[in-house]
């Protein structure tokens, strides 16, 4: 044993208290969580809000906003995704610490939980379409990078409507399904199409959106995605490329303009997360899922969410688990971004 180095170890921490941090990286967390007493606060108690950010309702203080959409007017199966945001509310212990990217969001940026759209009614899918869109447009304003949390897939349109009305965005998106069919049931709005509506509205770029995970008896609505020059990864493709491989493809897709992460936690194998909608068997590992969104770092991510999260069915929590954390990794990259002047 070095004793000279156990003397030098016992001098600086045989006193020292949990929050008595020293290396840089990891003070910032500490002073997020630690009181000055040396108290670490709670992480069941207190208001419970996305990812434990603080509560905002002031825009112009606020760089990455997270906001609850709890609308699911648009599901075709199962109902339940508008008590997604709630239930992610509640979830602990997600982050504030990302040991791969050494980001600290809360301290690196100013990220607050914006509370949920507010919607006029609760029966009315077009008019909560509208007002999902002129709430994001005031984010896009006041240049606030959004992060929301579903709500069923439909919601992803409006707001690509609002991100992308100046420049169409590429998109990276991780899902059981393309969500690229028609109108049907007498609706144009519903969560098997938002991706078709984004691409015919101008707002979205099919040639650079990568949809990836896809699988499931659905496949015959599709045919949007391969007409329109979208990318699209089933899961047996993903798994003989391999993570890295669709990393290096996603990259070579999207390029360098402004994208958007949607993630359905239907991606997911529901023996991990049961909790959605539309489950299908033979999806993703969160392990996997978390390298493909870490494997996005640099790329210009503006804006994501994460959508389909159906608490009711979710006997363990462990869907809600699963999608919290890769609400927290596609913060991360939103962190990670430096180009602060999008949004315009």
């Amino acid at each position: 044993m070095d004793l000279d180095k156990i003397k030098r170890l016992r001098e600086k921490y045989a006193d020292a208290k949990g929050g008595d941090i020293f290396d840089p990286g990891f003070r910032k967390v500490a002073d997020l969580l630690f009181s000055d007493s040396g108290n670490r606060s709670l992480p069941y108690g207190g208001i419970p809000t996305l990812l434990d950010a603080k509560y905002s309702e002031n825009l112009d203080e606020v760089d990455i906003g997270l906001i609850g959409v709890p609308m699911d007017l648009g599901v075709t199966n199962r109902n339940g995704a508008r008590f997604g945001p709630r239930a992610v509310r509640t979830m602990e212990r997600i982050g504030p610490y990302h040991h791969v990217h050494k980001v600290v969001p809360s301290a690196d940026r100013r990220v607050a939980d914006l509370g949920d759209v507010p919607f006029r009614s609760r029966f009315d899918l077009a008019t909560c379409m509208e007002d999902v869109e002129s709430h994001y447009r005031k984010l896009r304003d006041a240049k606030v990078r959004p992060l929301s949390v579903g709500g069923d897939h439909s919601i992803t349109y409006p707001i690509l409507k609002a991100l992308g009305a100046n420049e169409p965005l590429a998109c990276v998106h991780i899902d059981a399904h393309c969500d690229t069919s028609g109108e049907y049931d007498q609706s144009k709005f519903h969560h098997g199409g938002p991706f078709r509506l984004a691409v015919l509205d101008g707002v979205l770029d099919p040639d650079r959106t990568i949809q990836i995970g896809i699988r499931g008896n659905a496949e015959f609505l599709w045919e949007f995605s391969y007409e329109a020059g979208m990318t699209v990864v089933h899961i047996e493709e993903f798994q003989a490329m391999g993570v890295a491989a669709v990393i290096e493809k996603a990259r070579e897709v999207v390029g360098d303009g402004p994208v958007y992460v949607s993630f359905d936690v239907d991606g997911i194998d529901p023996g991990y997360a049961p909790g959605t909608g539309t489950p299908e068997v033979g999806g993703l590992t969160p392990r996997e899922a978390q390298a493909l969104l870490q494997g996005l770092a640099g790329l210009n991510v503006v804006g994501g969410d994460v959508v389909e999260i159906a608490p009711q069915y979710d006997a363990t929590t462990n869907t809600v688990q699963v999608g919290a954390q890769m609400i927290f990794e596609i913060l991360a990259l939103m962190t990670l971004n430096e180009n602060w002047q999008g949004g315009e």
